[in-house]
């Protein structure tokens, strides 16, 4: 074989290794050769990394040396680090940058400030426990934590400490909350008033501390009765508020009647024998007027408390949805009666 042929044939064989699916043998007079031997080799190492490299897998150990197996490894590096700054933007860090993939480098650069600066609004923005529980939690979840004592306290400015529910002004935050994000999505919304029936005659008969642990039997009963989406509140002594999300006025009353019911159904443990309780309740929807208009969570707890009253005036342990007319009804009945804390003056001992 002259030179000339076996040129040719190192020529075709190399060709094969750059371009075949299938690493070609090396055999008979090519394999006698140590530099096409080497070069066999190196180009055969090449082609695993890159296929490695193709498949995500960037672990290969790159031993040979040269011009291409050193851009290989610097490649391998870089792309070990993405990975590494990739999941450190997971964990929340958003000061990672990239600087050697061209126009990857820039969207992936301009995702992270974007996300950097929607993560610096929302914590402007969501500065109370009441929006990092509900709002924020559903946005960023897990984004930030709060230690034991923190944790403690928030609690003890959000929540009401008897019931467990929330108190009357984290509960018009969240609602406030709710209700412009409902609007947003065209999705209907409820707000309701329970008051429960003759409380001051039952702590004047079993005392106050069984009256206690009768407010908290009604909110275990009505929270274990809401869905996913409901939250509760209490407004103060015996009265709680209730907000249903994705809920027409239809859907806020048939809720409220099942609770109604299960509140009747089930009674309380006392020495002396179970003891029944019942609630009466008002309900407004919310797709009356703009819930970004200021005191509109207000606005609705005072509709329902007239829907309430009514409820009571009806005979209690009923459901009466507002209207405008019971507010008439109402202050033809109790002329002077002046607003207290947001309501319309509701005589308490009902």
């Amino acid at each position: 074989m002259d030179i000339m042929d076996r040129a040719q044939e190192y020529l075709e064989h190399i060709n094969k290794l750059l371009r075949d699916n299938k690493v070609p043998e090396l055999t008979g007079e090519l394999a006698k050769d140590p530099q096409l031997s080497q070069i066999h080799e190196d180009l055969k190492t090449i082609r695993e990394v890159l296929f490695a490299f193709s498949s995500g897998d960037f672990s290969p150990n790159i031993t040979i040396r040269g011009v291409i197996p050193g851009c290989l490894k610097s490649l391998q590096a870089h792309l070990r680090h993405l990975i590494w700054q990739v999941k450190m933007v997971e964990k929340g860090d958003f000061s990672q940058e990239v600087s050697f993939m061209g126009e990857f480098s820039t969207v992936f650069n301009s995702m992270v400030q974007r996300l950097n600066l929607s993560l610096s609004k929302l914590q402007k923005k969501e500065e109370s426990l009441l929006d990092i529980n509900n709002k924020f939690r559903k946005e960023v979840e897990r984004m930030k934590t709060f230690n034991e004592g923190e944790t403690r306290y928030k609690f003890l400015t959000s929540y009401d400490p008897l019931s467990g529910v929330l108190n009357r002004r984290a509960f018009i935050e969240m609602a406030e909350v709710e209700l412009a994000n409902a609007n947003d999505l065209f999705v209907p919304c409820c707000l309701a008033m329970i008051d429960i029936d003759n409380f001051r005659n039952f702590n004047d008969t079993y005392g106050r501390l069984t009256g206690d642990g009768a407010l908290r039997h009604v909110v275990k009963i009505v929270e274990g009765g809401l869905r996913k989406n409901d939250f509760m509140g209490r407004y103060g002594g015996e009265e709680f508020i209730l907000f249903f999300y994705g809920a027409d006025e239809k859907t806020g009353i048939k809720v409220l009647e099942r609770l109604r019911n299960k509140l009747s159904e089930t009674s309380i443990s006392l020495e002396t024998g179970p003891v029944s309780v019942s609630a009466s309740f008002g309900v407004v929807g919310s797709n009356r007027e703009k819930p970004e208009e200021k005191g509109y969570v207000q606005k609705l707890i005072n509709d329902a408390d007239i829907a309430l009253y009514s409820a009571k005036m009806a005979g209690r342990n009923k459901v009466m949805l507002y209207s405008p007319e019971q507010e008439t009804r109402r202050h033809s009945v109790m002329p002077g009666v002046q607003e207290d804390s947001g309501l319309i003056g509701a005589d308490k001992s009902l």
